[in-house]
């Protein structure tokens, strides 16, 4: 439905999946997420290059924001929030890709 935004949090505990699958078990759950919602993502470490990624893949469209940090654990929200030019155009993500959200 055009125009509803879901404002809900989603856990997502990356110390219990293992390492080689963490990036792709990460990516999986932002492509699920929907305008508005976020995933509230926990990690025994700050996750630098993961973020990296992120804001190369999502640019504006994936919000960071650190919620706590400290050298036992790192907790990070990350929100879905369509860029301006994604909404007119419908879709987001990059290279035809997407969050899931209701943007159009």
């Amino acid at each position: 439905m055009s125009g509803i935004v879901c404002e809900q949090t989603f856990l997502f505990d990356a110390r219990g999946v293992a390492k080689r699958f963490r990036h792709a078990a990460i990516f999986g759950a932002l492509e699920a997420l929907r305008e508005g919602e976020t995933m509230r993502f926990v990690n025994d470490h700050d996750p630098l290059p993961l973020l990296q990624q992120i804001g190369q893949r999502y640019r504006d469209q994936v919000r960071v924001q650190y919620v706590d940090h400290d050298a036992a654990h790192v907790v990070i929200d990350f929100s879905v929030h369509p860029a301006e030019q994604q909404r007119s155009e419908g879709g987001c993500g990059s290279n035809g890709g997407g969050c899931g959200c209701s943007g159009s």
